[in-house]
């Protein structure tokens, strides 16, 4: 609960999430989160809690992620920044660090998330650690049809694994689309919230459909149905980066 000798704080910070169990703290496993909190609690000589304004699962990366954090008035932003940076170790980067209404909070007042998954279509080892390997053919013509059906539907619990804090399945997506860059070839997709591996079953199936091997009626029927098909299976977690979280604006005091 936020006093009057605190201030409460939005970190944006970016991590390769390779060795991580995904953003949030959990016991007998190194997370993002856990890192974070055990670095500011070092610094500030204090029990510090962060609130992510997403939940990337173990594996999963991020170039965008916003935390609040309540601090005593008496800290000094700036060092704060500076000194975190020193002792995080060199996957967690702190990119910014700005004040925010009191009453802000980094998950429930986020207005859209994107993520981008990464195929890369011959063998690189720069970017191994964050895309995904496949050779052949892909049809990426009728997989962006696939993904334009996306945009048309609202709830997707047949694409998620469901999470027993899951209020609803609905989902406002605004962008659904693969492009060809270079030798990679990135799906981006925009939306109010997402689901417990919303993203890497959607990628799945529309490889399935690029492949040949599923078809956009099936596509569609397997939204509507909102049942998982357990025999989907998820595209490995590494090409996967969340890459932007948007806020109102009004949001920041600096």
């Amino acid at each position: 609960m936020i006093s009057e000798r605190t201030l409460r704080y939005f970190l944006q910070i970016a991590y390769l999430g390779t060795r991580y169990h995904g953003w949030q703290q959990q016991q007998n496993a190194i997370t993002v989160q856990g890192v974070l909190q055990a670095c500011l609690s070092q610094i500030l000589r204090s029990n510090v809690k962060v609130v992510g304004s997403s939940r990337t699962d173990a594996g999963v990366h991020a170039r965008q992620q916003f935390v609040h954090l309540d601090l005593p008035c008496t800290v000094a932003a700036d060092c704060l920044h500076y000194q975190l940076n020193a002792v995080l170790p060199p996957d967690i980067a702190v990119v910014a660090m700005r004040l925010v209404k009191p009453t802000v909070h980094a998950r429930f007042d986020a207005l859209a998330r994107t993520y981008e998954y990464t195929i890369l279509r011959c063998k690189t080892p720069f970017q191994y650690e964050t895309s995904c390997l496949l050779r052949g053919e892909l049809d990426v013509h009728r997989m962006n049809e696939a993904a334009a059906i996306l945009c048309r539907k609202q709830d997707f619990k047949g694409l998620c694994k469901v999470r027993v804090d899951d209020a609803h399945f609905l989902c406002d997506i605004t962008e659904a689309s693969w492009s060809v860059q270079e030798e990679r070839l990135v799906f981006r997709i925009k939306a109010n919230r997402f689901l417990r591996s919303m993203v890497r079953v959607i990628v799945s199936l529309l490889l399935k459909i690029g492949q040949g091997k599923l078809s956009l009626l099936a596509f569609e029927a397997l939204i509507d149905q909102k049942e998982r098909n357990l025999a989907v299976s998820l595209v490995p977690a590494r090409g996967l980066t969340l890459t932007q979280v948007i806020y109102p604006e009004a949001v920041f005091l600096s």
